[in-house]
Protein backbone atom coordinates (compact mmCIF):
# COMPACT_ATOMS: atom_id res chain seq x y z
CA UNK A 1 0.00 0.00 0.00
CA UNK A 2 1.86 3.57 -0.94
CA UNK A 3 1.19 5.99 1.65
CA UNK A 4 2.27 9.71 2.03
CA UNK A 5 5.67 9.13 3.06
CA UNK A 6 6.76 5.80 0.69
CA UNK A 7 5.40 8.90 -1.94
CA UNK A 8 7.56 11.39 -0.58
CA UNK A 9 10.10 8.97 -0.10
CA UNK A 10 10.26 7.24 -3.90
CA UNK A 11 7.80 9.76 -6.14
CA UNK A 12 6.14 7.36 -8.46
CA UNK A 13 7.86 3.90 -7.76
CA UNK A 14 5.96 1.19 -6.62
CA UNK A 15 6.74 0.89 -2.48
CA UNK A 16 7.89 -1.91 -1.17
CA UNK A 17 5.35 -4.73 0.67
CA UNK A 18 5.62 -8.53 0.79
CA UNK A 19 2.43 -8.59 -1.69
CA UNK A 20 4.20 -7.12 -4.25
CA UNK A 21 7.37 -8.75 -3.51
CA UNK A 22 5.76 -11.83 -3.96
CA UNK A 23 3.94 -10.99 -7.43
CA UNK A 24 7.03 -9.63 -8.91
CA UNK A 25 9.27 -13.19 -7.73
CA UNK A 26 7.64 -16.54 -7.81
CA UNK A 27 7.37 -19.79 -9.66
CA UNK A 28 4.65 -18.48 -12.27
CA UNK A 29 5.82 -15.56 -13.09
CA UNK A 30 8.92 -17.73 -14.48
CA UNK A 31 6.13 -19.59 -16.92
CA UNK A 32 5.23 -16.58 -18.74
CA UNK A 33 8.48 -14.08 -17.93
CA UNK A 34 11.39 -16.66 -18.04
CA UNK A 35 14.73 -15.06 -17.15
CA UNK A 36 16.80 -17.20 -19.31
CA UNK A 37 14.80 -16.67 -22.30
CA UNK A 38 14.76 -13.24 -22.23
CA UNK A 39 18.31 -12.14 -20.98
CA UNK A 40 20.22 -15.78 -21.83
CA UNK A 41 21.32 -14.12 -25.09
CA UNK A 42 22.77 -11.28 -24.04
CA UNK A 43 24.51 -12.89 -21.22
CA UNK A 44 28.05 -14.93 -20.76
CA UNK A 45 30.18 -16.57 -17.91
CA UNK A 46 32.59 -13.79 -16.36
CA UNK A 47 30.81 -10.97 -17.52
CA UNK A 48 29.70 -8.25 -15.53
CA UNK A 49 25.96 -7.21 -15.36
CA UNK A 50 23.64 -4.90 -13.79
CA UNK A 51 19.57 -5.43 -12.91
CA UNK A 52 18.94 -1.79 -12.36
CA UNK A 53 15.34 -1.90 -10.52
CA UNK A 54 15.71 -5.46 -9.55
CA UNK A 55 13.04 -5.38 -6.96
CA UNK A 56 12.71 -8.92 -5.11
CA UNK A 57 15.79 -10.48 -7.29
CA UNK A 58 13.48 -12.39 -10.32
CA UNK A 59 16.14 -11.65 -12.71
CA UNK A 60 19.17 -10.99 -10.19
CA UNK A 61 19.12 -14.52 -9.59
CA UNK A 62 18.57 -16.06 -13.00
CA UNK A 63 21.21 -13.53 -14.54
CA UNK A 64 23.86 -14.43 -11.36
CA UNK A 65 23.49 -18.37 -12.10
CA UNK A 66 24.32 -17.34 -16.18
CA UNK A 67 27.60 -15.45 -15.17
CA UNK A 68 28.99 -18.38 -13.40
CA UNK A 69 31.62 -18.07 -10.49
CA UNK A 70 33.60 -15.50 -12.00
CA UNK A 71 31.07 -13.20 -13.12
CA UNK A 72 29.39 -10.29 -11.37
CA UNK A 73 25.62 -9.38 -11.02
CA UNK A 74 25.32 -5.69 -9.59
CA UNK A 75 21.57 -5.74 -8.07
CA UNK A 76 20.63 -2.23 -7.72
CA UNK A 77 17.42 -0.79 -6.27
CA UNK A 78 16.08 2.64 -4.42
CA UNK A 79 14.52 0.80 -1.52
CA UNK A 80 16.37 -1.02 0.63
CA UNK A 81 13.92 -3.69 1.39
CA UNK A 82 14.24 -5.22 -1.68
CA UNK A 83 17.92 -5.29 -1.50
CA UNK A 84 17.58 -6.88 1.98
CA UNK A 85 15.43 -9.34 0.17
CA UNK A 86 17.43 -10.03 -2.70
CA UNK A 87 20.72 -10.25 0.43
CA UNK A 88 18.78 -12.78 2.39
CA UNK A 89 17.37 -14.92 -0.62
CA UNK A 90 20.71 -15.26 -1.66
CA UNK A 91 22.16 -16.53 0.94
CA UNK A 92 20.39 -20.18 0.09
CA UNK A 93 21.37 -20.53 -3.12
CA UNK A 94 25.12 -19.48 -2.69
CA UNK A 95 25.30 -16.53 -5.19
CA UNK A 96 25.86 -14.28 -2.77
CA UNK A 97 29.54 -13.97 -3.95
CA UNK A 98 28.48 -13.38 -7.30
CA UNK A 99 25.68 -10.65 -6.45
CA UNK A 100 26.73 -6.96 -5.13
CA UNK A 101 24.31 -4.71 -3.67
CA UNK A 102 23.93 -0.92 -4.63
CA UNK A 103 21.05 1.19 -2.76
CA UNK A 104 20.30 4.36 -5.46
CA UNK A 105 18.28 7.33 -5.22
CA UNK A 106 15.17 8.34 -7.38
CA UNK A 107 17.85 10.85 -8.95
CA UNK A 108 20.69 9.06 -9.42
CA UNK A 109 22.27 5.23 -9.58
CA UNK A 110 25.16 6.35 -8.20
CA UNK A 111 27.71 3.33 -8.81
CA UNK A 112 31.41 3.37 -10.02
CA UNK A 113 31.46 0.31 -11.89
CA UNK A 114 30.96 -0.69 -15.70
CA UNK A 115 28.77 -3.65 -16.91
CA UNK A 116 28.97 -5.62 -20.49
CA UNK A 117 25.09 -5.92 -20.04
CA UNK A 118 22.37 -4.03 -17.98
CA UNK A 119 18.73 -4.69 -17.43
CA UNK A 120 15.88 -2.46 -16.49
CA UNK A 121 12.89 -4.59 -16.38
CA UNK A 122 9.54 -2.56 -15.70
CA UNK A 123 11.19 0.62 -13.74
CA UNK A 124 12.31 2.95 -16.64
CA UNK A 125 8.57 4.37 -16.75
CA UNK A 126 9.12 5.32 -13.25
CA UNK A 127 12.27 7.25 -13.51
CA UNK A 128 11.59 10.78 -12.79
CA UNK A 129 14.54 12.34 -15.23
CA UNK A 130 15.00 10.10 -18.20
CA UNK A 131 17.15 12.30 -19.61
CA UNK A 132 19.63 12.27 -16.74
CA UNK A 133 19.20 8.46 -16.34
CA UNK A 134 19.70 7.52 -19.87
CA UNK A 135 22.94 9.28 -19.78
CA UNK A 136 24.00 7.88 -16.42
CA UNK A 137 23.16 4.28 -17.39
CA UNK A 138 25.09 5.01 -21.04
CA UNK A 139 28.21 6.12 -18.72
CA UNK A 140 28.26 2.67 -16.48
CA UNK A 141 28.04 0.47 -19.96
CA UNK A 142 31.34 -0.83 -21.64
CA UNK A 143 31.83 0.04 -25.30
CA UNK A 144 29.66 -1.79 -27.58
CA UNK A 145 27.84 -3.57 -24.94
CA UNK A 146 23.50 -3.47 -24.82
CA UNK A 147 21.02 -2.38 -22.21
CA UNK A 148 17.75 -4.43 -22.10
CA UNK A 149 14.70 -1.98 -21.39
CA UNK A 150 11.02 -3.91 -20.48
CA UNK A 151 8.07 -2.15 -19.96
CA UNK A 152 4.68 -3.36 -19.04
CA UNK A 153 2.02 -2.84 -21.85
CA UNK A 154 -0.72 -1.93 -18.48
CA UNK A 155 1.08 1.19 -17.59
CA UNK A 156 3.41 2.05 -20.59
CA UNK A 157 1.26 3.16 -23.76
CA UNK A 158 3.32 2.75 -27.02
CA UNK A 159 3.54 6.09 -27.63
CA UNK A 160 5.00 6.81 -23.96
CA UNK A 161 7.55 4.17 -24.84
CA UNK A 162 8.57 5.33 -27.94
CA UNK A 163 9.28 8.62 -25.95
CA UNK A 164 11.32 6.76 -24.00
CA UNK A 165 13.48 5.36 -26.95
CA UNK A 166 13.84 9.35 -27.92
CA UNK A 167 15.58 9.67 -24.65
CA UNK A 168 17.76 6.52 -24.80
CA UNK A 169 19.11 8.25 -28.75
CA UNK A 170 19.49 11.27 -26.78
CA UNK A 171 21.87 9.75 -24.67
CA UNK A 172 23.72 7.89 -27.57
CA UNK A 173 21.92 4.64 -27.43
CA UNK A 174 21.04 3.19 -30.73
CA UNK A 175 17.86 0.88 -30.55
CA UNK A 176 19.57 -2.70 -31.83
CA UNK A 177 15.77 -4.36 -31.73
CA UNK A 178 12.42 -5.09 -30.15
CA UNK A 179 12.18 -8.13 -28.79
CA UNK A 180 9.03 -9.70 -27.73
CA UNK A 181 8.55 -9.66 -24.44
CA UNK A 182 4.42 -11.59 -22.84
CA UNK A 183 2.63 -8.45 -21.65
CA UNK A 184 5.32 -5.85 -22.48
CA UNK A 185 6.67 -3.29 -24.83
CA UNK A 186 11.27 -4.09 -25.04
CA UNK A 187 13.81 -2.41 -26.94
CA UNK A 188 17.60 -3.94 -26.62
CA UNK A 189 19.35 -0.74 -26.75
CA UNK A 190 23.26 -1.09 -28.07
CA UNK A 191 26.21 1.37 -26.60
CA UNK A 192 28.09 2.36 -30.01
Amino acid sequence: METKQTKQLYGDICPYTPWTAAVLDNVFRSIFQNPRKIVGDYIRPGMTVMDIGCGPGFFTFAMAKMVGPRGLVISIDVQQEMLDRVKKKSEKPGLAGRILFHLGTPGAIGIDKNADFILSFYMVHEVPDRDAFFKEVFGLLNPGSRYLIVEPVIHVSQKAFDDTLEHARRAGFMVEKQPKVLMSRAALLMKQ
